[in-house]
């Protein structure tokens, strides 16, 4: 096991001993001695039982050495050591000897595990108060660091400790989630989206602390979750398009970005609701939300959650529309009610207004996919209250989630899927069947009209689609941002969260980067990595203005190492210092020119055709492998590399090629070719409900990235484009049938170690049975291999 903190703030001895005093290890009466001193904070922190026998008792548990157990040592009063201190370190952080370390050498073990040591004479108590203060704040094998553990063992309980409380620069687990207030109330959107002539009501769920009835006000954790209120599974399904269909050609057309550029149109909006009275209190409540375990982890810790579903969903007001303008406006009319800037009320017909006074005004928004989309679109809003954005798994950009440079493209593991497809899958409202009954007609209206206007007959990008791209508007933020992305997610692609980092760099905000080699998940629960450590030291510094140097402290970017378990680094940019140039032959790709040409044809057998369409695994599979896609697809592979390689950055193709009619498409795959263990695309459980988030509070499962069994190969990236959008997918291109034209297509960006030994290999091929329509045509692609490379971008 090896722990990667990237969350730990070193502090003074001085500092040490305040925050010692604050929490209830040191007092005026503790031991000068170093050895007493320690066994008092061993006493301290066993936590069940309460007299000297018992715990001499447990002492006992633990080894002291090889030889001695720690009840023996206590007994013989035995100066301390640095190995008897990180012997029981480590036992403490749950680490067993023998099988997470040998006791022999457990200084070198230790740093192998990577727990943060000081060295020093551990004699001297003032050794030992920062030795103590380091492990109390290093993290266990099972996700926490010492003190969280400890906090949900019942450490705080009966103990006088400010609310909040801070810790090494982090809110504590000081808080009685039993006693949490969970309300409803209703904000008043400036925003009118089912036209029945009244404002759109927003249904928002509120969990707070028992604490802020007595004055204390909180920060915020706001989710904007569609999803949160429900969804329409079947009504999705029915709408979903057939994708087994022919690519269509193009007129070509002179379309300029000016044409399609989006342009608002300010709503003539209804009055705002007459207030009838005030309340400070909701008259509404809910059950169970549909919580996100890191809102959790921070309930435990002192900050109110709030959920927000938005427009056309259960219980408020509006219809969806995906991504619009709109949908924005209603997440941001949240934020704006929690900083006091917006009216709610305490339910959908009284008209009676409520404010957030127990809210200190400073809002953080969370979530992945969805979720994290609409963080990103709030912050373009430079709305007052909204401190940061915590965006993991975002789109940053709805073109580049359902289309790709001209061709319509599915968010992996969703052939079919679209933009309307979505907003009647989160149309929670249908659920409530009364309500649905007077909005049904002007939904399903709507709908069609976004049929026509995603296009999806074209593929190419208008004002739809520029209307749900925030990145024009990234230069407009004003909070700092939080991003976490999986390098292999192929339903939000990772070119959704690198144009947002490129889009941020001349940005003066504080913007840091996690990429981690998952796909489309969350990484709070993995305890190789202090996630919750991170954003706990950022969001007390962002929301409740510690002075923890979080922004300093934090590195620009965390990355996951693709080789080894459990190992995270950390990078400035994510940018190539350099490129290394391929070029490609006839059955390999090398580093001189090569001329000639290869074809292939993107038709196939009518059998092996209907099993791709079932079964896309065994298409991903055959497209590497020589045999069933021979004829119908270009592979070239490097000779093995002399010496390792970090690619960082986005690789490109440069492509001459021709189509035997007069439209045609490529896709690429870039790859890794060797036969080794390599991380399984899914993190395997570790532990059921391993992860505790508070005392007697949620659990979350502990998930860790394993070595799988070898395999040959690994797919690092991929691309696509429609052959008639060569140079921008919103002007069509003429292609005429056998002449050749250039394309270069950059590929998803990456961050991949490639290990001396491995090949880079390189497949072009027309349809992609997870992401293209698969129309079977009987097209005939031909490379002009001297025009054509592969351009790998190296990282340090």
């Amino acid at each position: 096991m090896k722990i990667n903190q990237f969350g730990l703030k070193r502090v003074s001895l001085e500092e040490a001993k305040k925050e010692l005093t604050q929490a209830g290890f040191l007092t005026i009466d503790s031991a000068k001695d170093a050895t007493k001193l320690w066994f008092e904070f061993l006493r301290k922190s066993f936590l069940t039982v309460k007299e000297e026998s018992g715990f001499i008792s447990k002492l006992g548990n633990f080894l002291a050495d090889e030889t001695t157990d720690l009840a023996a040592f206590y007994q013989m009063n035995t100066p301390l050591t640095k190995e008897v201190f990180y012997t029981m370190g480590l036992q403490q952080l749950d680490f067993e000897p023998t099988i997470d370390f040998e006791p022999k050498k457990v200084l070198e073990e230790a740093e192998k595990i990577g727990i943060s040591m000081i060295d020093g004479d551990f004699s001297d108590e003032n050794t030992v108060i920062e030795a103590w203060y380091l492990l109390l704040t290093s993290h266990t094998k099972n996700g926490l660091n010492y003190l969280d553990k400890l906090a949900s063992e019942g450490f705080y309980e009966n103990k006088e400790v400010s609310k909040p409380f801070f810790f090494n620069g982090k809110a504590q687990a000081v808080f009685d989630t039993s006693r949490l207030i969970r309300e409803v109330v209703y904000v008043e959107a400036p925003l009118d989206t089912d036209q029945d002539g009244k404002r759109d009501l927003l249904k928002l769920e509120v969990l707070r602390p028992a604490e802020t009835e007595a004055g204390l006000q909180v920060a915020t954790l706001f989710t904007a979750s569609p999803y949160s209120q429900g969804v329409n599974g079947p009504a999705g399904e029915e709408l979903t398009y057939d994708v087994n269909v022919p690519l269509e050609r193009k007129e070509p057309t002179e379309t300029t970005y000016e044409e399609i550029q989006y342009q608002p149109v300010e709503p003539d909006l209804p009055a705002e609701r007459e207030v009838k009275g005030k309340a400070t209190h909701a008259t509404e409540t809910f059950v169970r939300e549909n919580n996100h375990s890191l809102n959790d982890f921070f309930l435990a810790r002192g900050f109110a959650v709030v959920y927000g579903s938005g427009i056309g969903t259960r219980d408020s007001d509006g219809i969806q529309t995906c991504g619009s303008v709109e949908q924005t406006t209603a997440m941001v009319a949240y934020i704006e009610w929690l900083a006091g800037n917006r009216r709610a009320f305490t339910n959908r017909t009284d008209n009676i207004a409520i404010k957030a006074w127990w809210s200190n005004g400073k809002v953080a928004m969370t979530g992945k996919s969805y979720l994290g989309t609409l963080a990103t679109a709030c912050a373009t809003r430079q709305v007052e209250g909204l401190e940061t954005i915590i965006s993991e798994a975002a789109i940053s950009d709805w073109y580049q989630y359902y289309r790709d440079n001209g061709l319509v493209i599915a968010p992996g593991g969703f052939p079919g899927e679209d933009a309307d497809v979505l907003a009647i899958e989160t149309f929670s409202k249908m659920r409530n069947a009364g309500d649905y009954l007077h909005s049904k007609k002007f939904f399903l209206d709507y709908l069609k009209e976004m049929a026509e206007l995603q296009d999806r007959k074209t593929g190419n990008y208008n004002t739809f689609w520029d209307e749900r791209n925030y990145l024009p508007f990234i230069k407009d933020i004003k909070c700092d941002v939080v991003m976490v992305h999986g390098l292999n997610d192929w339903n939000v692609k990772p070119r959704q969260v690198a144009d947002l980092w490129d889009a941020l760099k001349e940005v003066p905000v504080a913007k840091k980067l996690i990429l981690h080699q998952g796909q489309h998940i969350y990484i709070n629960n993995m305890p190789s990595l202090d996630f919750q450590d991170m954003m706990n030291l950022w969001l007390s510094h962002k929301l409740y203005g510690v002075e923890n140097k979080a922004k300093e402290i934090l590195p620009d970017i965390v990355y996951q190492n693709n080789t080894t378990p459990e190992t995270w680094e950390s990078l400035k940019d994510w940018a190539p210092v350099s490129e290394k140039v391929y070029h490609l032959g006839e059955k390999e790709l090398s580093e001189n020119t090569v001329s000639g040409q290869v074809s292939f044809n993107d038709q196939l057998p009518e059998k092996q055709y209907q099993s791709y369409t079932k079964n896309i695994d065994l298409w991903e599979k055959e497209l590497k492998e020589d045999g069933a896609m021979s004829g119908h697809r270009y592979l070239a592979k490097t000779e093995a590399l002399e010496e390792a390689i970090f690619l960082n950055g986005r690789p490109k193709v440069k492509i001459k090629v021709s189509s035997s009619v007069d439209l045609g498409m490529l896709s690429f795959e870039l790859i890794d070719f060797g036969t080794a263990k390599r991380l399984k695309p899914v993190p395997d459980v570790v532990a059921l409900h391993g992860l505790p988030l508070g005392r007697n509070w949620r659990e979350d499962n502990l998930v860790e990235f394993k070595l799988g069994a070898e395999d040959d190969y690994k797919l690092i990236s991929r691309g696509h484009i429609n052959l008639q959008n060569r140079e921008n997918p919103w002007k069509n291109d003429d292609l005429k049938a056998n002449e050749f034209v250039e394309v270069e297509v950059a590929l998803h960006p990456t961050m991949y170690h490639l290990p001396a030994g491995r090949q880079i290999g390189l497949t072009v091929y027309g349809t992609d049975f997870g992401m293209t329509v698969r129309g079977n045509q009987n097209i005939t692609y031909t490379l002009e291999l001297a025009d054509s490379q592969l351009i790998l971008p190296i990282g340090e």
